[in-house]
């Protein structure tokens, strides 16, 4: 059985190496993090995804699955590192750069080196095939260079990585076909193959569409705030089109795919790729059209008390990265009239650069519960102990999840519509 070095132990490095250990095959991870390294040489996991704690104690009790900080000799290495943006919206593809520069010095020739990573296109060629170059191998002859992105949902990557059909590009046929037969070892779902720059872009794209039509919903939810329509209502009629699927509205687009991969697009090619960088636009606005019913809400009162429910880009995750809740959270933080308590069951205090509440800290004395993240926990609030916890029992669920009814005691505002939208009216006036 194949050795596999994984570089790279995040949220995808550390369930891909997981899945293939539980295959049999020998695996080493390695991360810059020595919290991770430490941590997973005793079974042990700090992020949060189901079933992932339970395998990696297993492999790593079996002697298939070790960490470390550096990179070793194998017969195949898997890049899995993070690719964030700059602040003008270009890819920094460092992390790339350097995990590649860093299993250079242990390659052989009939290596398989894989780029896992979301990337632009041309990267493999731009960016990693240089690299092997000048440490003295051909890329196209002594070396197999291929990307195969990972197409996983938070929550189900461990039965994906399996089940999905993977995309596999490689910087030749016969790289493509070297990768494809590593992957075609544990996934059950179709091994696609093409050229390395093709599956660059069907990634790129796979998220952009995803973007582009939320875009399409949180548009609709601005004009349906303006004409006094609930656009939640307009999307269940029109969706019942048997062609039309509107995707749903919400704070903002999150995570480390759909708030960055349509900025690798428009980087190549900025003049042709007008509705993407549009669609970002319109996300990236989104929190600030919840701050502002926020601030409508609480106009008449002195010194509201806001809880702020969900820190995570998605429901029962503790992902954190490009969530527009943080962004939302530190804005009204900022802003010195709010009295702010933060609530996520599923975020650690470490991870945010703010203090986090229990529920109970939370909703005591609140005027306006937020919620920000679909959680299973939000999903399933009691209105009852709301109302007698609560100063003022307003709910703006930008999610719409809910499941909140209004009745006498509770008003429930939900993104997409806000036809009924008033400000809170209790003994404390702002005029006070």
């Amino acid at each position: 059985m194949q050795k596999i070095c994984v570089v790279g132990l995040g949220y995808i490095g550390l369930p891909t190496a997981a899945v293939f250990a539980r295959a049999g095959f020998d695996i080493v991870g390695v991360d810059v993090n020595k919290q991770v390294v430490e941590r997973l040489n005793k079974g042990e996991i700090i992020i949060e995804e189901v079933g992932l704690p339970e395998v990696v104690k297993e492999v790593v009790d079996a002697g298939k699955l070790r960490a470390s900080l550096e990179p070793e000799a194998a017969d195949v290495f898997i890049i899995s590192v993070p690719t964030p943006i700059h602040e003008d919206c270009t890819a920094n593809v460092e992390y790339v750069r350097s995990a590649t520069k860093a299993v250079v010095p242990h390659l052989e020739k009939g290596n398989v080196i894989i780029v896992e990573s979301t990337i632009p296109p041309r990267t493999m060629d731009d960016v990693v095939a240089p690299i092997i170059r000048e440490a003295g191998f051909d890329p196209e002859k002594d070396v197999y260079l291929a990307h195969c992105p990972e197409r996983v949902l938070p929550g189900r990557i461990l039965i994906e990585l399996v089940e999905n059909t993977r995309i596999v590009g490689g910087l030749t046929k016969e790289a493509t076909t070297k990768a494809a037969d590593v992957y075609r070892q544990v996934v059950t779902g179709e091994v696609l193959e093409t050229e390395a720059v093709t599956a660059e872009m069907s990634k790129l794209m796979e998220n952009t569409f995803r973007d582009v039509n939320i875009a399409l919903a949180n548009e609709l939810t601005k004009i349906a705030a303006r004409l006094g329509v609930d656009a939640h209502k307009v999307i269940e009629l029109a969706n019942r089109h048997p062609r039309v699927n509107i995707h749903q509205p919400g704070p903002g687009v999150g995570g480390h795919c759909l708030a960055v991969d349509p900025y690798f697009i428009v980087e190549k090619a900025p003049e042709e790729a007008l509705m993407i960088q549009l669609s970002r636009d319109i996300n990236n606005s989104m929190p600030d059209f919840v701050i502002e019913q926020i601030i409508k809400l609480t106009a008449e009162l002195k010194e509201p008390r806001i809880a702020l429910f969900g820190l995570t880009y998605k429901g029962n995750i503790d992902d954190v990265r490009e969530s527009p809740a943080i962004e939302i959270v530190e804005k009204v933080l900022a802003n010195p009239r709010f009295d702010v308590r933060v609530h996520d069951p599923h975020v650690r205090n470490e991870q945010v650069p703010f203090p986090l509440s229990s529920f109970e800290e939370a909703i005591t004395d609140a005027n306006l519960i937020v919620i920000l993240t679909d959680h299973n926990e939000f999903k399933a609030l009691d209105p009852q102990a709301l109302i007698a916890k609560m100063d003022t029992s307003v709910i703006f669920d930008t999610k719409n999840c809910s499941g909140l009814e209004q009745e006498a005691a509770l008003t429930v505002h939900r993104i997409g519509d806000l036809t009924n939208l008033q400000a809170i009216h209790v003994n404390k006036p702002i005029n006070n």
